[in-house]
């Protein structure tokens, strides 16, 4: 097969409903019908959008289990699986894993052209005590000679998760997300976005513009998914989901990033959306992270690995008020 220099790729943003499963598929089937007839070969769905997401917490352990899926037999993976070999395109999706051994994932799933998959368990789950956390990376081939990767939602946030994977090989990073909106408990980082200013999106078009693009949506996630792209030498997309998700409104700013950090496309709009671009496989190979990992001096690396004695599990450490 020869060397390809471009691959088209897509992300997507879209407000999926809490236990529904049937309603997500459609909308993501929609956009998997409009993503071939674009000619995309790696499309991107958020975390946990076949599930649905922030209501997790509120239920019960029993509840939650009742909501997952097996992936090798899962129903709602089959349809997105038997896509992904129709239009042989790399598709993305985001659902609650029942793992053999009875253990709950947020897991992502790549459906591959020829029927394979590749999961990735969320490494800091907070969503619900019933949900473990995964402990491996996840990159692996493609039929077009590149490596892809997969973190989900705040795995990106820790550096060492993102350099890790592209240690191994990944050429692009898909990032799914449910975020924007959140209250952070940082001082100056996300906060809350009114409800009722997504309820009246319609008639304060400016202002849910403003929100979207402010500190709690676009202007949060430019301070730090440049530097995951530039600092790593990948391409990075990045979905999400948008709109009211149980009590928390979600930014959509879906997005592609080029390997120097640069956005590529993405789009504000308070709507289910898609953006698609084709991605410059030659900008790789010189690009400024990429050829800096060369110069790594690994023997200095050894603290990464050490325990500081201020670990904590995700859910303590995602909901902290108090920094040890």
């Amino acid at each position: 097969m020869p060397t390809l220099t471009t691959l088209k790729a897509a992300t997507v943003q879209f407000q999926h409903q809490a236990n529904n499963k049937h309603y997500n598929l459609l909308i993501m089937e929609k956009f998997i019908e409009k993503a071939a007839l674009q000619e995309v070969k790696i499309l991107t769905f958020p975390e946990m959008c076949i599930t649905g997401y922030w209501h997790v917490p509120k239920l019960t352990a029993a509840e939650v289990a009742a909501l997952a899926e097996p992936v090798e037999t899962s129903p709602s993976l089959m349809l997105i699986r038997s896509l992904a070999i129709k239009h042989q395109m790399l598709i993305g999706a985001g659902l609650i894993e029942q793992a053999e051994d009875g253990q709950l994932y947020n897991a992502y799933v790549a459906c591959m052209p020829d029927g394979s998959l590749h999961t990735h368990r969320k490494l800091h789950a907070f969503e619900h005590p019933a949900i473990s956390s995964g402990d491996g990376f996840t990159v692996f081939e493609t039929p077009w000679g590149v490596k892809v990767g997969i973190l989900i939602c705040w795995d990106n946030n820790l550096v060492e998760n993102v350099r890790a994977t592209a240690l191994m090989g990944a050429d692009i990073l898909l990032a799914p997300h449910q975020t924007g909106g959140t209250d952070s408990r940082s001082p100056h980082a996300m906060k809350p976005i009114p409800l009722d200013l997504w309820a009246e999106r319609e008639t304060r078009k400016d202002e849910i513009t403003a929100a979207f693009r402010g500190q709690s949506g676009r202007e949060w996630l430019m301070r730090w998914l440049p530097a995951r792209a530039h600092d790593n030498g990948l391409f990075l997309l990045f979905s999400n989901g948008v709109g009211a998700d149980d009590d928390e409104v979600r930014t959509g700013n879906a997005m592609i990033l080029d390997p120097y950090g640069r956005v590529i496309e993405e789009t504000w709009a308070a709507e289910d959306a898609m953006v698609s671009a084709e991605l410059d496989l030659t900008l790789l190979a010189m690009s400024t992270g990429r050829r800096w990992i060369h110069g790594r001096r690994p023997d200095l690396y050894q603290i990464l690995t050490q325990p500081q004695g201020y670990e904590r599990d995700a859910i303590s450490a995602r909901f902290s008020d108090e920094i040890p």
